[in-house]
Parts: C-alpha cells; structure tokens; sequence
C-alpha cells in the first residue's frame, strides 16, 4: 500500500503536469493577459520542456509577451538559472531581471549544457529585426548568447542562415543595433575547426564597419574580424596598424593580425619579437604560430630566452606545442593561476583539436578545478575524438566536473 507522503507527492505531481500543460495551451490565448501571464509562469519555472512553445510567441504581436518570451528562453539554458521574484519573509519581493546583454556580456560560461533547438534561434533571429527597437535588441543579444549552443551537427546551416541578417544589421541606423551585430557576428563566427570559410558579405561587412567613427563601434569590429580569422580583412587592418602605430586601437589591430596568423604579416611579427614592448612580442609569437611554419620556432624561442614576462613565456608554451609537438604542462599548469587561466585556456582551445589524446593525462587530474577546465576544453574543441575521455566525467564525483562534462558531450555529439 502507498504510504501517505507517497500520496501526497504523486498528487503534487499530477497537478504540476496538469499546470504545466495548462500554461502551455494559455500560450494560444487569444488574451494578450492570458499568455502574458503564462510566459511569466514558464520564465519563472524555467522547465527545459517549455523551450519550444515559448519560441512560438518569440515574435507575439505584443512586445510584453514577446520581451517575457525572450527572457524565458534565457532563463531555461542559462547555467544559473535566474529567480524572477523571490520572498523574504511574507511582505517583501525581490525582482532580478533577466537581461539579454548581461548574460551575452558573461560569455560561453553563462550557458548550460543543453543544446538550444533551432526553432528557438529561428525565432529569435526573426525577432531581432522586429519594428520595436528593445525587442529587436533583446532578441538580437538572446540570439547571441544562445547560438554558440546549437546542435553540432546544425551549426553551418545557422552561419549559413543568419550571416545576410547581421550583415544587414551593420548598416542599421541606430548604432546600439550595430554595435549588437558586431559583438554577436564575433560570437557567433568565432572560427572553428570545421567551419566553412566566411561568407564575404559577413566578413566584408564587417570590414566596412572599420570606417566607424566611435572607438568601441571601431574596437567591436576588429575583434570580429579576428576572432572569425577573415583572411581578406589581412590589409585592411596592417593599413589600420600602420596609421595608429600606437596606443589601444594599434594594439587591437596586431592583436586581430595575430589572430588571424597570414602569411603575409610574417614580417610584422618579426619585426616585433625584438622590439621593446613585451605584450606585441607575445602577440607576434602567436601570429608566427598560426602561420604553422616550424621554421619560425628558432626565433621565437630566442625572442622567449631574452623576455621572461608571463605573456611571452606562455606565448612560448603555445609555440612549442603548435610547431614541436612539447608538453602541454606549462599551459594547463597556467589553467589555475587567475591572471593567466583566460589566455591559457584559448591556447589550449587551439591546441585540442586533433590531439584529445594528448590531454589524456591531465583530465584524470586530482584536481577538481583542472579536471573541469580540461574537460571544458575538449568540449570546445569540436573534436568528437574527445568523447571517450570526456564521457566517463559526467559521473564524476564533483557536480562541477559532472556539469563541464555533460556540457562537453552535448557540444561533441
């Protein structure tokens, strides 16, 4: 016989499943109040099932149900989930807003490990151009934030789909939308091992957007064009380094240079590994590492055994382990120290794809926080290779570790 509490508790959940399917058919509503007040329901309970009938009212003919509609798909696949309203005592409410830009401005980070389902990015893409300016940018941020999360498997047809929309964006009117389009198109076009190259009505657009007179309009654009390796945008920017020479937009400009790692910039980055500044030298190491030329090796190592500030020597590590097949000790070593970890991690972003086994060692760390970023790592690296050492984590005794692994096997699937 079913104990009293056992009663009790599958009565609870009958009526939480007949709630919940009774908040997804108020969605249909044709009151404005009645969805509205559904879609806060959903936002609130964040339950995973809801991500697909919300993407339905994404682009509702109200902006209140759309903006709720926004937050809510947030508020499911964000790795902490946000609590809407929270009671202290019986009187007082505590609102927190969910704000798209906030999480996108958080990074990959914010995201959990659930894959977003393409009607939802579909939905919010089409939202981003909606008449209301604060829906579009929310929905455009939304987009941002979500879009690194789609399906492996889906992610060149969304380049494919969204890149004449945020191109298009680059030349709107208001600047807080190009600005938006920027930061969202670096995001999302971050080069990856098995992207296709980038259309040039993404990246030329991105090039035009160089000519912008406001600083961080100007600073979003190079970073864009570094972070997707744009190769046509190689002159452009040397044109731009040379004009500034000095100072942070000159900086961003080598830095997006060295990103990228052409050819052509070889004597560039020579040059710099002899100069006086310590943060350009580590920077043109990394340049001559992406160009894949062991013969620069010899160079860089003597530009390593003259400069032993942090950036240079970690610069260093990445060489060695690109052009000479070194130890990845040195950089996973740096994964733990706070100044250090960010550049770190991306070398070693870099490094794992097409050598998961080469981390073999290091993901079976002690260490909880190492095992976490290692596995982290592979995750981002796209390389289905890594799944058989990543697998075994997701029953890892630490719940954080647990976490980064189911997180990684979703991205690798």
């Amino acid at each position: 016989m079913m104990t009293a509490w056992r009663v009790l508790v599958a009565l609870g959940l009958i009526a939480s499943q007949a709630t919940f399917e009774q908040t997804i058919r108020d969605l249909k509503s044709p009151d404005p109040g009645v969805r509205l007040r559904a879609v806060q329901l959903l936002k609130e309970s964040a339950f995973p099932e809801a991500a697909l009938p919300l993407a339905a009212v994404i682009t509702d003919p109200e902006d209140a149900v759309q903006l709720e509609a926004i937050a809510a798909e947030l508020n499911i696949f964000l790795a902490e989930k946000i609590v809407p309203r929270k009671r202290i005592g019986l009187v007082i409410e505590v609102r927190s807003q969910i704000a798209a830009d906030a999480a996108f401005s958080r990074g990959s980070s914010a995201v959990g490990p659930r894959q977003v389902p393409a009607a939802v990015l579909t939905a919010l893409l089409a939202a981003s151009r909606d008449q209301t300016p604060r829906v579009a940018l929310e929905a455009l941020y939304a987009f941002g934030t979500l879009s690194p999360q789609a399906a492996a498997g889906e992610r060149r047809g969304l380049l494919r789909a969204s890149g004449p929309d945020l191109a298009a964006m680059l030349g709107a009117p208001d600047p807080a939308t190009r600005f938006a389009a920027l930061r969202v198109i670096s995001r999302l076009f971050e080069k990856r091992p098995n992207d296709e190259p980038i259309e040039p009505t993404v990246g030329d657009a991105v090039i035009t957007a160089l000519n912008e007179q406001d600083r961080p309009m100007r600073e979003a654009a190079i970073d864009a064009l570094g972070a997707m390796r744009y190769e046509r945008a190689v002159q452009a920017l040397t044109d731009l380094h040379e004009y500034f020479r000095r100072g942070d937009l000159a900086t961003a400009t080598f830095a997006a240079l060295a990103r990228i790692g052409h050819t052509s910039s070889v004597p560039l980055f020579t040059a710099a590994l002899t100069g006086k500044d310590s943060a350009e030298r580590a920077l043109a190491i990394e340049g001559l590492t992406r160009t894949r030329n062991a013969s620069h090796l010899a160079a860089v190592q003597a530009a390593v055994a003259a400069d032993h500030s942090d950036d240079v020597q970690l610069a260093g590590s990445f060489a060695a382990v690109m052009l000479s097949s070194a130890s990845l000790d040195p950089l996973v070593d740096k994964l733990l120290q706070p100044r250090a970890r960010d550049r770190a991690r991306g070398y070693l972003i870099e490094i794992a794809p097409g050598h998961a086994a080469a981390f073999s060692r290091q993901i079976q760390d002690p260490e909880p926080r190492l095992r976490g970023e290692i596995v982290d790592i592979l995750g981002l690296s796209g390389d289905r290779a890594a799944l058989p050492l990543v697998e075994p984590l997701t029953r890892d005794p630490n719940p954080i570790v647990a976490l980064a692994a189911q997180r990684a096997v979703d991205r690798l699937r």
